[in-house]
């Protein structure tokens, strides 16, 4: 496939991007957590730089994961290295997330395992913006980096939903021209029971009706009470409020978001972020863009780590320069153009279609590792707990990611007195328009009489036709 973007076009939508992401996240701080409705008019805070915002700092290490690994490598995994690394908070889901990664419980069992309170909370629909710049028209490109991205702390559970729907419709405002539309097609990318679509639909169903937008506000309240505040269906049914009610206008939208309440800073900052992508900076007004200037200022990234962007218009540059890349990656040939934009919508759908939904169609207490040839899920059936004397059982799904089928040998090493049961070898097929090249495999593991506090084993893969190994680590807590 081949595209031609018009350069300045792309780098003017994506600059407003981060300048309506720092707007809305300023404009909304200082309410954050308020959960009666609020009466704003704009700005709180002083003239001359934006409020620091956890929204935005995550994503400049994102961007800059993307830029030293490369679109290939990139995996939660990889994202899981950068979290730990360069990301200090502990909040809510993302010190949790962080807990389990450290006991060594990859993503996207990171953000299941006792997380019951915050999976469905906010953390990772608030930094999708980084993957639709990078990925401008193709949602299931931006949509399968979201789902690395969010897994790490909110698992396969409505935080996840919650990206992968603000990434698609990012992703799309780039060569669409009215709110409604975006909104609608996102929709078709995320599960339609999920708590999210059935948020989002209510709104736009009330709107259409009239109802006035403080009414539509209580009922967005209502149906996400069993969930608690500070949680993804709810404020993204605020997020779409502001953006159906306020008409295309950026001011009215932002405020009529944050009046809401709730978490603020996150609904004001995606609401400027998809309007400033629709928009580009023509959409912004200009008193609101020199009222906060350029600068980013960090809050929830380690700001000595100096290879992250410190303004907007850096982290504009940094994200033109990957897009080439990232969608080269998929098959895309994309230029540069000073003339026209050349993009076929309907054929960008099918680019990364089939990875989004190899990600959706698992357990989330799972991981996956991948190798050259072969991708690897580990599935487990329960909650990665054990005692002594109990029985755990695995399952393995293969994804052959080559052309050759093969025989691929198992072997498993186990701590002291524990035992096992599992097949030595199974045949992996190729894809073909008959075949899956896929193959599942499972062992029933026995613990001994020590089970530590943490027990690790590792199932080690090979094959006679390929000289690279693929280790699975496992983890079981005590």
């Amino acid at each position: 496939m081949e595209i031609r973007l018009n350069r300045e076009q792309i780098r003017d939508k994506i600059h407003a991007c981060w300048i309506g992401k720092n707007i809305g996240g300023t404009m909304g701080t200082p309410y954050e957590g308020k959960r009666e409705v609020q009466d704003i008019s704009g700005f709180s805070s002083p003239k001359g730089e934006p409020l620091p915002n956890d929204d935005l700092d995550l994503q400049l290490v994102w961007l800059t994961a993307m830029e030293q690994e490369g679109p290939h490598q990139l995996s939660a995994n990889l994202l899981s290295d950068y979290w730990v690394s360069y990301i200090p908070p502990h909040w809510n889901e993302y010190g949790i997330g962080k807990s389990n990664l450290k006991m060594g419980l990859l993503p996207p069992l990171s953000g299941e395992f006792c997380n019951e309170s915050w999976k469905n909370s906010n953390g990772a629909w608030i930094r999708s913006e980084i993957w639709a710049c990078m990925a401008p028209g193709f949602p299931y490109v931006a949509m399968k980096y979201a789902m690395m991205d969010a897994c790490i702390d909110h698992g396969l559970s409505e935080g996840t939903y919650a990206e992968m729907f603000t990434a698609a419709m990012e992703s799309l405002a780039f060569f669409e021209t009215d709110v409604r539309t975006v909104i609608e097609k996102a929709l078709r990318f995320i599960p339609e029971d999920c708590r999210v679509a059935c948020s989002v639909r209510l709104v736009i169903s009330e709107y259409e009706k009239g109802t006035p937008w403080r009414e539509v506000r209580e009922k967005v309240v209502e149906e996400s009470k069993d969930l608690g505040w500070f949680q993804a269906p709810g404020n993204l049914g605020f997020v779409v409020l502001g953006l159906l009610y306020g008409e295309g206008d950026f001011k009215k939208s932002l405020i009529y978001a944050i009046d809401c309440g709730d978490d603020t800073d996150c609904t004001g900052a995606t609401c400027g972020a998809l309007l400033g992508i629709l928009g580009g900076t023509a959409a912004i007004p200009q008193d609101w863009k020199e009222y906060i200037g350029d600068r980013i200022i960090m809050v929830a990234a380690d700001a000595s780590y100096g290879r992250l962007p410190r303004s907007c218009t850096d982290l504009t540059e940094r994200v033109c320069r990957m897009i080439p890349c990232v969608l080269n990656a998929h098959h895309i040939h994309m230029e540069y153009t000073d003339g026209e934009t050349v993009y076929d919508p309907q054929a960008a759908l099918d680019v990364a279609r089939e990875e989004c939904k190899w990600f959706m169609e698992r357990s989330p207490y799972s991981f996956d590792i991948a190798s050259p040839h072969t991708r690897a899920t580990v599935e487990y059936f329960t909650e990665p707990v054990i005692r002594p004397g109990d029985s755990f059982k695995l399952r393995v799904r293969l994804r052959n990611l080559l052309a050759d089928p093969r025989h691929v040998d198992f072997s498993v090493y186990l701590p002291e007195g524990w035992s096992a049961a599992y097949p030595r070898t199974v045949y992996l097929t190729h894809k073909t328009a008959n075949t899956s090249g896929c193959a599942t495999w499972e062992m029933e593991l026995t613990a001994g009489e020590r089970v530590e506090p943490t027990n690790k084993l590792v199932i080690y893969l090979s094959s006679a036709s390929h000289p690279l190994p693929l280790l699975l680590p496992v983890v079981l807590l005590g």
